[in-house]
């Protein structure tokens, strides 16, 4: 299946996380926080909330439980994220 990550068609596979595809495209990071300050998967079980990514225009979303879709839009998430519209 393909996903769209930041704007890119990236190849994934059925059973994948968000998270397992990031890795596989070679980023290990997933967002910045307030101050900038780079942040990744830590637990990889949901626990740490340190994965957050927007996922289909939904902030704090966690990459390590989220499984892909078809047509999933993926980016990086900045700061808090966006406000929910």
């Amino acid at each position: 299946m393909t996903i769209e990550l930041d704007g890119q068609a990236v190849t994934a596979y059925l059973g994948e996380t968000v998270a397992t595809v990031l890795f596989a495209a070679g980023s290990a990071q997933t967002r910045t926080t307030v101050s900038g300050a780079p942040r990744g998967v830590y637990c990889g079980m949901g626990v740490c909330f340190e994965c957050l990514v927007v996922v289909d225009g939904v902030p704090n979303t966690r990459a390590c439980m989220t499984w892909v879709r078809d047509g999933m839009r993926v980016s990086h998430q900045a700061g808090l994220g966006a406000a929910p519209q």
